[in-house]
C-alpha cells in the first residue's frame, strides 16, 4: 500500500563496490547485514567526492546521504520544472542501463513482473555512479514500484513498516476517504478514531479473541452443539457451534448505520451504490438493505460461517454478490486502520518498550479470498469494490491496470451472442465473458514453482456459484480448501513480533470465516462446509426443504418410474448403480420397439464407463459430451432424430453448456438424479416436440438412499420420504399442475 522497507535494495546508500557486489552475485554485501540489534551513532564527515571514499566510509555514511536525499526529495518537490529534467536525463542514462539489465540476467533467471515502465526504472541497478539527482529518481521509481504489491514477496526483501511517514496516510485506504485531507494522523488521533465503541465491534471481538486448548480440542474433534432457528427471509436455519449453551440470535427489524460499524468510506457510499439495486428490484430507496440482504449481513458480520444454497442468477445473484463485498472490504479497512494505528503508536513508543501489544497481523498479507466461476463474475466483483470506495461523485482511488483488467475480464463489445434460444436462467448464468480459463495456480505435488504460502493467512473465504465448479472441476475446490492456512514453508520477511499468536500457533483455520453461494444443496458441497470449516464462532445453514418437486413442471403426460436400488456405501453405489443397469433396466430397452431412448449420465466418468460398455457389446447407439465436436455433435442429433441410432447417451454438463433441445425422444433413463432438479423438468419437456402418441413414452429414474436431497428436488419432501421407505418400485403419472 506504500513504500516499504525491503520493498528493494536501498540504492541511494549504496557504494560503488556495494552496487558491483548486487550486481555481480544477486545480493548485497554482508557489510550492510545488522550484526546487533543495538543502535550505534557515529559522528563523521562526508567526503566531497564519495568516489574516493571505501566501502567502509560509505557504510559509516549511510545516514547522511539519506537524509540529504530527503533534502533533495522536498527540493525536487517545490522547484518548477524539475520534472522535466528528471525525464530529460531518464531519456540520456536509457542505453546505459539497458547494458546493465542485460548483466544482471546474464547471471541466472530472474522473476519477471510488472509493466515495462517498471522494468526501465530497474535499469538503475546497474549504473557505476549515483549523483543526488539519481537517487531520487531510484527512490521515486521504487515507489512506484511497490504500487504493484510486490512488497509480499520474499525476493523483494522483508516487509517492514513506513518508511515514508510523512505521507504514509496517502498509501492509508483508511485516510483516503477522510472528510480532512490534512495528511498524517497521529498516535492519539488514531486512537480515538479506532476505539471508538472498540468493545461491541464485531471485528475487534472476532479476531482479538484468545482461544484455549480445549476450545481447539473441541473444535478438533466436532463435538458440536446444533439448533434450529427460523427466520423472516432465509427461513429454517441450522446453527451448530462449539459452546455449550447456544445464544440465539435474531435479525434486527430496523438497521442503523451506527449499529453495523461500517468502516469509512462505507457508511456513506453503501447507501449510495445500494440504492441503485433497490430500484430495479423496485424496492423502497429509503432503505439500506432488502430483507435477505439485512438477513445475510447480520450472520456475515458476526463472523460466524454461513451456507446458502437458494443463490439463483435470475433472482438474488446481485443482492448477494453486494452483501458480501461490503462484507469483505469493510474487513479489509479495518484490519489496514489497525496496523497503521499500531504503526503511529510505535513511532511514539518509548525506546526499550514493550512492542508485545501490536500484534496485528498474519503470516502473508492476503486476509480475504474470493472465489467465483467466471471472468465475468470477477469483474462484478471489483466494479463493486471500486464503487464502494468512491465517496461522492469524486473519484479519490487510483486502480492499477484498470484498463487492462477491463479488456481481460470484460465482454468484447464486437461479440454478438449466437441467435438461439436459450432458458432465462440460461442467459442470465452466461452473460459476459463465460471465459473461466483463469486461477490462480497453486501448483501440483512435485512442480518446482508450487506456492500456497498466501494461502496461509486466509481470514474471510467466499466461494460464490459453487454449484457452478460441480459443472467445471470441483477436484480444483477441493485442492483449494486442503491447502487453506497452512503454515507458510517461508517466512517472507514478516516482522513475528507483529504477527498474532493465532497465526504463530497454526489455529487461523479456527478464525477463518467461510461464506459459501450455491443454487442447490449438493453432497459435495455440504462436505465443504461440514468438513472443512471450524470457524469458532459457529456455522449458519439455511436448510429449507421443497416442498414441491419439479417434477410438477412437466407438461408432456408420461409415466414415472423411480426403481431404487442398493448399496453398502457411498463408495459402492458407483458400482451398484452400473450393475443394477446391465442386469435390470438395459434389457428392457434393447428391443427394436423401445428406440429412440436419451440416457441422461450426469457423471463425466459413469459416461465413459457406459460408452466403452456398449461399444463392447456392440449396440446400436450414439453419444455427445461437453468434449464433442460442433460437427459430430449434430450428426448424433440427426442420427437419434431419424432412428439410426438406437440410444443417444448425453451428458450433464454437455447439457449445461449448450441446452440444445434433443428431438426424437421417446424414452428416457436417468442413470441418476440431475443436480440441478430443473433440468429433469427440462428434459422431460424435449419430448413435446415429437409427432409421436404420448402413449409410448417411457421414463425410468434410478436413485438410491443417499440421493435425499436431489429426490426431494424433483418430487418434493413428501413424495421422497415416502418413497424411501419403500423397497419397490414406485411409478408417478404427474400431469403438469403448476403449468
Amino acid at each position: 500500500m506504500g513504500k516499504r522497507r525491503g520493498g528493494g535494495p536501498a540504492l541511494a546508500g549504496l557504494s560503488k563496490r556495494q552496487k558491483r557486489h548486487l550486481r555481480d552475485f544477486g545480493e548485497q554485501h554482508p557489510v550492510r547485514d545488522a550484526v546487533s540489534g543495538r543502535e550505534v551513532t557515529q559522528i563523521c564527515e562526508l567526503p566531497e567526492n564519495s568516489d574516493q571514499s571505501s566501502s567502509e566510509s560509505d557504510a559509516e555514511n549511510e545516514p547522511e546521504r539519506v537524509s540529504e536525499y530527503h533534502k533533495l526529495l522536498a527540493l525536487l518537490k517545490t522547484v518548477p520544472g524539475a520534472e522535466e529534467e528528471e525525464e530529460e536525463e531518464d531519456e540520456d542514462e536509457s542505453e546505459e542501463g539497458d547494458e546493465s539489465e542485460a548483466e544482471t540476467n546474464s547471471e541466472g533467471p530472474q522473476e519477471v513482473g510488472g509493466t515495462d515502465e517498471e522494468d526501465d526504472e530497474s535499469d538503475v541497478l546497474g549504473q557505476e555512479e549515483v549523483t543526488a539527482k539519481d537517487a531520487i529518481k531510484q527512490a521515486v521509481g521504487q515507489e512506484q514500484a511497490d504500487e504493484t504489491d510486490n512488497s509480499g514477496d520474499p525476493k523483494h526483501g522483508a516487509i517492514e513498516e513506513f518508511t515514508d511517514v510523512k505521507h504514509e496516510s496517502e498509501f492509508s485506504l483508511e485516510t483516503n476517504f477522510m472528510e480532512e485531507e490534512s495528511g498524517d494522523y497521529s498516535a492519539a488521533e488514531r486512537e480515538s478514531s479506532s476505539s471508538r465503541e472498540v468493545s461491541e465491534d464485531p471485528y475487534r471481538a472476532h479476531m482479538n479473541k484468545e482461544l484455549e486448548e480445549k476450545e481447539i480440542e473441541n473444535i478438533s474433534a466436532c463435538s458440536k452443539t446444533t439448533s434450529q432457528l427460523k427466520w423472516p427471509t432465509l427461513g429454517q436455519l441450522v446453527f451448530s457451534s462449539i459452546t455449550q449453551k447456544l445464544k440465539t440470535f435474531k435479525p434486527d427489524k430496523e438497521l442503523d448505520l451506527k449499529q453495523l460499524h461500517l468502516h469509512k468510506p462505507l457508511d456513506s457510499t453503501w447507501p449510495k451504490v445500494n440504492c441503485q439495486l433497490l430500484s430495479m428490484l423496485n424496492k423502497p430507496s429509503d432503505s439500506l438493505f432488502t430483507l435477505l440482504q439485512r438477513e445475510l449481513f447480520c450472520i456475515m458480520n458476526l463472523y460466524k460461517d454461513l451456507f446458502y444454497p437458494e443463490r439463483t442468477a435470475l433472482g438474488n445473484g446481485e443482492e448477494i454478490r453486494q452483501t458480501y463485498c461490503l462484507h469483505a472490504l469493510n474487513h479489509v479497512l479495518k484490519a489496514n486502520a489497525q496496523v497503521l494505528s499500531s504503526n503511529a503508536k510505535r513511532r511514539d513508543q518509548k525506546p526499550g518498550a514493550d512492542s508485545d501489544d501490536f500484534r496485528d497481523q498474519g503470516l502473508t498479507r492476503p486476509k480475504v479470498l474470493i472465489v467465483v466461476p467466471f471472468r465475468e463474475s470477477a469483474l462484478r466483483v471489483v466494479q463493486i469494490f471500486i464503487s464502494l470506495l468512491e465517496s461522492g461523485n469524486k473519484k479519490q482511488i487510483d486502480v492499477s491496470n484498470k484498463k487492462r483488467f477491463k479488456g481481460e475480464f470484460g465482454s468484447d463489445p464486437d461479440e454478438k451472442p449466437p441467435n438461439l434460444k436459450r432458458p432465462e436462467d440460461y442467459e442470465a448464468v452466461f452473460a459476459g465473458n463465460i471465459d473461466d480459463h483463469f486461477r490462480i495456480v497453486i501448483g501440483a505435488e512435485g512442480e518446482k514453482k508450487r506456492d500456497f504460502d498466501f494461502l496461509s493467512s486466509i481470514e474471510i473465504l467466499i466461494i460464490d456459484q459453487a454449484d457452478i465448479y460441480l459443472m467445471q472441476n470441483w477436484e480444483h475446490i477441493l485442492h483449494l480448501m486442503n491447502h487453506l492456512n497452512l503454515l507458510p514453508l517461508n517466512s517472507h520477511g514478516v516482522d513475528f513480533s507483529r504477527v498474532r499468536m493465532l497465526n504463530l500457533n497454526n489455529w487461523s483455520k479456527y478464525y477463518r470465516q467461510t461464506l459459501l453461494f450455491s443454487a442447490l444443496q449438493d453432497p459435495q458441497i455440504n462436505s465443504i462446509f461440514n468438513k472443512h470449516c471450524f470457524n469458532y464462532r459457529g456455522q449458519v445453514a439455511v436448510r429449507n426443504v421443497p416442498m414441491t418437486g419439479s417434477i410438477n413442471h412437466v407438461v408432456v403426460q408420461l409415466p414415472h418410474v423411480f426403481r431404487r436400488l442398493e448399496s453398502d456405501s457411498l463408495i459402492s453405489i458407483i458400482d451398484a448403480r452400473f450393475q443394477f443397469f446391465i442386469d435390470k433396466v438395459l434389457p428392457e430397452y434393447r428391443d427394436a420397439v423401445m428406440s429412440h431412448t436419451l440416457i441422461y449420465v450426469p457423471s463425466y466418468f459413469d459416461y465413459v464407463r457406459l460408452r466403452n460398455y456398449f461399444k463392447k457389446e456392440e449396440l446400436n447407439f450414439t453419444y455427445t459430451c461437453e468434449y464433442t465436436k460442433k460437427s459430430s455433435i449434430s450428426r448424433a442429433r440427426q442420427f437419434f432424430l431419424k432412428g439410426e441410432r438406437q440410444f443417444l447417451l448425453f451428458t450433464e454438463r454437455f447439457h449445461f453448456y449448450k441446452r440444445y433441445t434433443i428431438r426424437g425422444i421417446r424414452n428416457l433413463i436417468f442413470y441418476e438424479l440431475p443436480t440441478y432438479s430443473h433440468f429433469y423438468s427440462e428434459i422431460c419437456n424435449m419430448m413435446k416436440a415429437n409427432n409421436g402418441e404420448e402413449a409410448t413414452w417411457t421414463c425410468t429414474v434410478l436413485y438410491s438412499k443417499y440421493d435425499v436431497q436431489k429426490l426431494a428436488a424433483v418430487v418434493g419432501i413428501e413424495r421422497a420420504a415416502q418413497m424411501l421407505q419403500s423397497d419397490k418400485s414406485v411409478h408417478l403419472f404427474v400431469t403438469g399442475e403448476n403449468e
